[in-house]
C-alpha cells in the first residue's frame, strides 16, 4: 500500500497549523424559525450572507441565504409573510472550532458555500461563522513578511 508520509512539524507552514478557530468570527448573527424574512435580510445587508437559525437552546437546526430569501421574491411573496422556518436549508453544512484550515477549505469548495456556521462539537451549539474571506485572512496574516 502507497502510503503519503506526514512532513515533518517543522516543515508544516504557519498557515497549514491554522484551524477554524483561528479563523472564525465569533460575533454572529442569527434567527430562529419564526423569525421573518424581512428580519433576516437585514441581518444580511449588516455583513452576513447567511443566517444561521438556531432553536431555544443556541443548537443550529438550519441556515437561510441570500439566495434563499432571492427565491422568495422570485416566487412574488414579500419577505415579511414567511419565516426562517419556511425558507431554511435544515440540513446545514457547519464544523466545528478544531476543523483543520485545509478541511474547512474542502468543505467550502466542494459544497459550493461561502460561509458555514461553527458549532461546539459537544452540544451543537452555535459557537461562530466562517467565510471564506475568513481563510484568506487567515492566509496574508500568516505569511511571513
Amino acid at each position: 500500500m502507497n502510503q503519503k508520509k506526514k512532513a515533518p512539524e517543522s516543515e508544516v507552514s504557519f498557515f497549514d497549523r491554522l484551524s477554524v478557530a483561528d479563523v472564525m468570527v465569533q460575533e454572529v448573527e442569527f434567527g430562529h424559525e419564526r423569525t421573518k424574512g424581512d428580519v433576516l435580510a437585514s441581518l444580511m445587508i449588516e455583513g452576513f450572507g447567511g443566517v444561521p437559525i438556531v432553536d431555544g437552546n443556541q443548537r443550529l437546526v438550519g441556515i437561510v441565504t441570500e439566495f434563499d430569501l432571492l427565491g422568495v421574491l422570485d416566487s412574488g411573496k414579500k419577505l415579511s409573510d414567511i419565516s426562517a422556518g419556511q425558507i431554511m436549508s435544515h440540513e446545514a453544512i457547519s464544523v466545528t472550532s478544531h476543523t483543520d484550515i485545509r478541511t474547512l477549505i474542502y468543505v467550502l469548495q466542494t459544497n459550493h458555500v461561502i460561509r458555514v456556521p461553527v458549532i461546539d462539537n459537544k452540544d451543537g451549539k452555535l459557537i461562530g461563522i466562517v467565510a471564506r474571506r475568513d481563510i484568506l485572512l487567515g492566509y496574508v496574516s500568516s505569511e511571513p513578511e
